[in-house]
């Protein structure tokens, strides 16, 4: 099976400005106004293959790396991120049996994911939300499972789904994960309803899930007891890749919206893109989405060479590219003014209503912000502490984009980083160490030295008795901003010799862009503050929209817009 390009997709697909294309966002919003799943969109993804790049290839998949497949998923999701559900929902139960599922388990999921069907993963309750301990849908020792699960995606199609149940009384270890055939269900034990609308990606399937005694057969148990709860928790470090995918896809056709209004639109003799109000909140926009498309192309390659890390560094990237992307749809949303609440006759008629609620969809779609936060503040005290010395191999292979990436192993994800971030710790001990010809950036990259290095005092205090409660979650906010940044400087060093977002080799406009927005939302602080500092992100996001380029470190061409006869 020939491997699927984003260039080959996007051809596929069609302009999706054109309001006759099926796949198109004038669809997109029509299945969004009655509440519908885009079957017609996801049976054409099928076709071309697209939702074998989640499965390895040992699986009969098409999954080479995780960056590739980035790409190829915000390609589809800038039409309608709606497709994620679609064609990408299943990769958390494929993830969990690879790391634990039998040789037969693993076989027939792989038959049903690469025919185009789907595996339901049902690990959350209503009642417990985030607070995963506190589950209660039981595995019985007569092997009968009784509960709710909520929220379950692909729950009502699934030919499969893959449930985490309780088989214990207390901690971790009380897990164990079960996959059940839905087919081979006696009638009347398993219940599967609609679950509650969401205001956002609106016709998606999730679904509650009901067991009533449920039989589970012998060969049900995915591994062994107890460690389903390790498993998910893991395995959902993926899935952070893929979320972020579908955050960078609503970004990139936000800020095109606001693009396509503001330089075909004039406020007196001056285009508005040019006026200086706009000229500034489209900068902050720009600036913001190219940090997040770094910070996540980053960590889809980081993920190959360092996946021990990822207990911290999918959260903390997955914290950045979801706040970017909601807050450059605001600053896009200033900038159309009236006419981003409009549903008819505005740009897009309607879509840029859809992106602001999809997004926020997006962004709790594996856990909410403050769950995120929490997941890895406990680990900050080992990442701030001490002087190791940077894994510069690792940091070359992570951030070189033409360095060949390591086979993907999901055994090496793990749930405690061990040891300083490499990603921080590449940095320069000092201001005076870093790298020649910064120009403009090297200001903010001094301030990025300075504040890394204070990390660990911050955390210290946070620690202290009579701390504030919240100190160690900011601290973990703060944190995140930081490693962004520090995964810029980083991406820009190692490929000064080519371009990237369409400037000339070693061009350091769009970093100090990238910086300062990042280091502004590390401090707090309005980017605005750095508004000619963020000005090239501006111009290099303007020159890629003009050319048809995806807004993304290596441009891919977009589909050939359809020419008027």
């Amino acid at each position: 099976m020939s491997t699927l390009t984003p260039e080959e997709l996007e051809e596929r697909l069609g302009d999706p400005a054109d309001d006759t294309n099926p796949y198109g966002f004038a669809a997109a919003v029509a299945r969004d106004e009655r509440d519908e799943f885009p079957e017609e969109l996801c049976a054409e993804l099928v076709r071309a293959g697209f939702h074998r790049n989640y499965l390895p290839k040992e699986w009969g998949g098409a999954f080479e790396s995780f960056d590739r497949s980035l790409t190829l998923v915000r390609s589809a999701a800038r039409r309608d991120v709606n497709v994620m559900p679609g064609t990408m929902f299943s990769i958390i139960a494929a993830t969990c049996l690879q790391l634990h599922g039998s040789v037969e388990q693993q076989q027939r999921a792989a038959e049903i994911l690469r025919s185009g069907g789907a595996v339901a993963f049902a690990l959350t309750e209503a009642a417990h939300g985030s607070e995963l301990l506190t589950n209660e849908v039981r595995l019985t020792p007569e092997s009968t499972l009784t509960g709710e699960k909520w929220l379950v995606g692909l729950g009502l199609r699934g030919e499969a789904v893959y449930v985490v149940a309780r088989t214990g009384e207390r901690g971790p270890g009380a897990f164990s994960a079960v996959l059940l055939e839905t087919d081979r269900i006696p009638e009347g034990r398993l219940e599967r309803v609609p679950a509650p609308r969401t205001g956002g990606m609106r016709g998606i399937d999730l679904a509650t899930l009901r067991f009533h005694d449920t039989p589970v057969p012998e060969d049900a148990l995915v591994g062994r007891r107890g460690e389903a709860l390790e498993v998910a928790v893991k395995a959902q470090q993926a899935v952070r890749l893929m979320s972020m995918a579908g955050s960078l896809g609503i970004a990139d056709t936000a800020v095109r919206i606001a693009l396509d209004f503001a330089t075909g639109r004039r406020t007196g003799r001056t285009e508005l893109v040019e006026s200086p109000w706009s000229r500034r909140e489209l900068s902050v926009a720009a600036a913001a989405l190219l940090a997040a498309d770094a910070v996540a192309l980053s960590a889809a390659r980081g993920v190959h060479v360092v996946p021990e890390a990822f207990s911290v560094w999918a959260l903390s990237a997955k914290h950045v590219v979801a706040e970017a992307t909601d807050d450059l749809i605001r600053r896009s949303g200033t900038v159309l003014a009236t006419r981003s609440v409009l549903r008819e006759g505005a740009p897009g008629a309607g879509l840029f209503q859809k992106l602001q609620r999809d997004s926020q969809v997006v962004r709790v779609i594996d856990a909410s912000t403050l769950a995120n936060l929490r997941s890895y503040a406990g680990q900050l005290p080992t990442l701030t502490e001490g002087t190791a010395p940077a894994d510069e191999d690792a940091v070359h292979s992570v951030f070189s984009l033409d360095a060949p990436l390591p086979p993907y192993e999901p055994a090496r994800l793990d749930m405690f980083a061990r040891g300083q971030d490499p990603v921080l710790a590449g940095l320069p001990d000092t201001a005076d160490a870093l790298p020649d010809g910064l120009g403009e950036a090297a200001r903010p990259a001094r301030r990025l030295v300075a504040a890394v290095a204070d990390l660990g005092e911050l955390v210290r205090a946070a620690q202290r008795p009579g701390a504030d409660p919240n100190a160690l979650v900011d601290a973990a906010e703060r944190y995140a901003w930081l490693h962004a940044a520090a995964c810029c400087l980083h991406l820009w060093q190692a490929n000064r010799d080519r371009s990237l977002y369409g400037g000339e080799p070693g061009a350091t406009g769009w970093l100090g862009a990238a910086l300062a927005y990042l280091l502004a939302r590390a401090e707090g602080t309005d980017p605005r503050h750095d508004a000619a500092l963020l000005a090239p992100a501006l111009g290099a996001v303007r020159a890629l929209h003009t050319g048809d380029r995806l807004f993304t470190a290596l441009p891919v061409r977009l589909a050939t817009p359809r020419k008027e006869p």
